[in-house]
């Protein structure tokens, strides 16, 4: 059988120094190459854990893998990594998207991120992207969370390490998002770190403001223009979603959801 594989040798020669070294004591990691490649497999094809070819190894040790660096933080770390490469580059669009999509599931208990909503039990992705369309932050929640809770939380998220010395770099410049996100909370949060928003009202808002007369108030500032580049989200989106696995969402484990797109925002920034 033949195996399509993703990763190049240049992205590999971004990504190998910043995977785990090999433990002082006990057996030594499986090629850590071809882990990668036989995670990314399953995930792009969607098929059972138990279907992975030959080629890419025992399924046990890519599952396994795939929890163990979720759990210890090992994805996240990679990708920060990248992410700091990417900025000291000056590689990185600081105009912001946001947006959230939906991934259908099964009932589970609590701690797998899956809730019921109108389209029935699914996952919500909260994403923010850069102005390249590429991932800067995810988090996934159940479908019924709130959108503003999971907004800050996803702004907490982005963190670019700095290549020297200096805190982490959190604030974007712009931050574009849908009418979803028009919320007065949201807009105070942003304000407050001194973030442009650029996010149109719905209609119902603005009757509302409008029927209140003055007492209404002004109405925020939309730059029409800025908002064009809110594509990049979509975009970015779009990419996430050709790996079949993470657009249906087989996985019974929130933990292991997240990791997988972890891995593949890895994957999109080594590709840069």
């Amino acid at each position: 059988m033949s195996v399509r594989l993703v990763i190049t040798d240049a992205m590999w020669d971004r990504i190998e120094p910043l995977m785990p070294a090999d433990p002082v004591r006990g057996r030594r990691w499986a090629d850590h190459r071809r882990t990668l490649e036989a995670i990314a497999w399953k995930y792009r094809t969607c098929s059972p854990w138990r279907d992975l070819p030959d080629e890419l190894g025992p399924f046990q040790t890519a599952h396994k893998r795939l929890i163990r660096w979720a759990v210890d933080g090992t994805w996240e770390r990679i990708l920060a990594a990248l992410l700091a490469a990417a900025d000291d580059a000056d590689d990185i669009g600081w105009t912001v998207s946001r947006q959230e999509k939906g991934a259908p599931g099964r009932a589970e208990s609590d701690d797998h991120a899956l809730g019921r909503s109108r389209g029935g039990l699914s996952t919500k992705v909260h994403l923010a992207s850069d102005g390249r369309a590429r991932p800067l932050a995810v988090r996934v929640t159940a479908d019924q969370a709130g959108d503003a809770p999971a907004f800050e939380t996803v702004m907490a998220a982005i963190r670019v390490p700095r290549s020297g010395s200096g805190r982490p770099r959190t604030r974007p410049e712009i931050v574009l998002a849908d009418r979803a996100y028009s919320s007065r909370a949201i807009r105070n949060h942003l304000r407050r770190r001194g973030i442009r928003a650029v996010i149109p009202q719905p209609a119902d808002q603005i009757g509302h403001r409008l029927r209140r007369g003055r007492a209404g108030g002004r109405p925020p500032a939309f730059d029409a223009e800025a908002y064009k580049q809110r594509n990049a989200v979509e975009r970015c989106i779009n990419r996430l979603k050709q790996w079949r696995g993470l657009a249906m969402r087989t996985d019974k484990l929130a933990i292991a959801y997240q990791a997988a797109l972890h891995l593949a925002s890895i994957l999109i920034w080594a590709r840069r």
